[in-house]
């Protein structure tokens, strides 16, 4: 591969993870934006639609698309940085995700010691949802 080819490549991995956190964003907060707003970004974000587009369709113009989703994402990104409501699922969803591996291996090899440690994560996400 060549450095053009990597180059390139790497910047479609950020591309998509950075569409991939504002679909995230918008899931958790898309709610609180207002109609026009939500309508705008799903419009970018969700369906990939272009700014001339989205421009035509709601009578502003392409800057004024622009401007208008770079506003939700700094309104959803706010929420985030406040409420913290992706974090805690990304923590509640890693520490499921161990509470099964343990439950799997206490399954195979009846080690009690694995059922305190889901006994202490199962604590650990009441308290993530506790705060």
């Amino acid at each position: 591969m060549t450095t053009p080819d990597c180059s390139s490549n790497i910047t479609e991995v950020m591309k998509v993870n950075e569409i991939l956190e504002q679909a995230l964003l918008y899931d958790f907060y898309g709610a609180l934006l207002t109609e026009h707003q939500r309508q705008v970004y799903e419009d970018v974000v969700l369906y990939d639609l272009s700014l001339s587009e989205i421009a035509e369709e709601q009578g502003i113009s392409r800057q004024g698309v622009h401007d208008l989703v770079k506003r939700c994402d700094r309104i959803l990104e706010d929420y985030e940085e406040k409420l913290h409501l992706m974090e805690k699922f990304g923590n509640t969803k890693r520490l499921a995700r161990e509470i099964q591996s343990l439950a799997g291996e206490f399954s195979r090899t009846g080690d009690r010691n694995l059922l305190r440690r889901i006994e202490e994560i199962s604590g650990e996400i009441i308290d993530l949802e506790a705060h």
